[in-house]
């Protein structure tokens, strides 16, 4: 999978300096997965999840939750959303038009 785009990732870890041994883990696993499916994903990832049009992550212990769109065909991960367990909670992300 092509991870579009790691500065999201590397910017977040400058202010959450505990996520990245995390995040990094996570990037380094999906650039080298070649999924079709979510059930794929879950064979990895078990706790990955559908919500809307997006997949969610739990990052760090569920601390964290990564949101991403995912293009199966173009074998594409689009980073849209890397959120505190709390602010997750709020769901102002589900106000995202691609939801």
């Amino acid at each position: 999978m092509h991870i579009i785009s790691f500065r999201i990732l590397r910017e977040y870890i400058e202010n959450h300096a505990d996520s990245q041994e995390a995040l990094n883990n996570w990037y380094k696993i999906v650039s080298k997965a070649k999924w079709s499916n979510l059930i794929e994903v879950q064979q990895v990832f078990p706790k990955a999840e559908a919500v809307g049009n997006f997949t969610v992550f739990n990052i760090k212990g569920n601390k964290y939750r990564l949101i991403v769109s995912i293009d199966y065909e173009g074998q594409l991960v689009y980073i849209k959303y890397i959120l505190t367990h709390a602010e997750y909670d709020k769901d102002n992300w589900k106000n995202d038009p691609y939801f």
